[in-house]
């Protein structure tokens, strides 16, 4: 008996749940946003906005007497950061030769499942790449973490925030050289200058809590070699703690509360001759990734393709990366 559209609909359906969830676990950033709180739903718009605060309302006058004359100085404290959406779609396509081809009644729904996973694989692949580097080749409308590269609109600089005028990147319509306030401006530091490896940790870490009103770091996503580094220095005090994942709890290193990994993706050349980029610390409280309702890795039923013997379903993706306060953010470099 022939396998039905409704029939091959459903099953996708059905473990379409189970694969989105695999596809966070499986990935440092994608795993650390979620748990944190960080990813966010939006019913519609043709653009993501979101309100910043990044100057301040009024002047403080001081009061000797009482008859001073009160400044009444004010500046419109809020502005708009607009992102445009991200769209991705991936057709799983099953031939008339394959449903042939396998014999078995439910042989056909074992390689809907496979090239499922495979379609949900390419697209953990291509977002980490894309948020983490900013190199997918496919998925280039989608925002990076990496400041150094995507044309001066990546969110996290590899450069120190001050004097002003040294992180000049625009994000989400807001310039940093513009506004170059602490709660637009990413924390830095360089191991060529800093040479202590946990120093240049701590830095980092009290300068973005420092500035942020949100809260802690929540995640180190460090290069391969820099946690190599970082279990090293640690190596006869180091304490773990369970992140709480759905596979029943696997383990992870922490560093001050924040759970501390690697990622194959780090550890890229920034640009400068010699210089890697080795660590980003993340506050979720600040960086966003915001799904359309209608558009968080859904399915369309399978239909027949005219002209052919195919059938296929999309796999749709609407998102973006967003930024609120990137004060409470730290990128650092040279840390191997």
């Amino acid at each position: 008996m022939a396998i039905s559209n409704d029939l091959l609909s459903s099953t996708l359906y059905s473990i379409r749940d189970g694969e989105v969830d695999e596809l966070y676990k499986k990935v440092a950033f994608l795993d650390g946003v979620k748990k944190a709180g960080g990813v966010e739903i939006e019913k519609g718009g043709i653009k993501i906005q979101r309100p910043l605060s990044i100057q301040e309302h009024s002047t403080i006058t001081q009061l000797a007497t009482g008859y001073e004359p009160v400044s009444l100085a004010v500046n419109d404290v809020l502005r708009p950061a607009v992102y445009d959406w991200m769209d991705a779609c991936s057709p799983i396509v099953i031939t008339k030769k394959e449903e042939l081809e396998n014999s078995g009644e439910y042989a056909i729904v074992k390689i809907l499942e496979a090239r499922m996973k495979s379609v949900m694989g390419m697209l953990r692949r291509e977002l980490n790449k894309q948020v983490l580097r900013g190199n997918s080749t496919v998925l280039t409308s989608l925002n990076t973490l990496n400041g150094s590269s995507a044309g001066g609109a990546g969110f996290l600089e590899p450069r120190a925030p001050s004097p002003a005028g040294t992180q000049t990147n625009v994000v989400g319509g807001i310039s940093k050289a513009t506004f170059p306030v602490s709660g637009w401006l990413n924390q830095f530091s360089n191991g060529a200058v800093t040479a202590d490896f946990m120093t240049n940790l701590y830095n980092m870490y009290i300068a973005a809590n420092a500035v942020s009103p949100m809260g802690d770091i929540d995640h180190v996503i460090f290069s391969q070699a820099a946690l190599a580094r970082y279990r090293k220095e640690l190596f006869d005090v180091q304490r773990f703690i369970d992140t709480k994942t759905l596979d029943g709890g696997r383990m992870g290193l922490a560093f001050n509360g924040a759970l501390a990994e690697s990622d194959p993706e780090m550890g890229f050349n920034t640009g400068v001759v010699g210089e890697t980029l080795d660590a980003y610390m993340l506050n979720y409280d600040g960086i966003k990734l915001v799904f359309h309702s209608e558009g968080d890795f859904s399915v369309s039923p399978f239909e027949h393709i005219s002209g052919t013997t195919a059938r296929s379903a999309n796999l749709y993706v609407k998102c973006q990366l967003v930024a609120d306060f990137l004060g409470g953010q730290a990128v650092g470099v040279n840390l191997q």
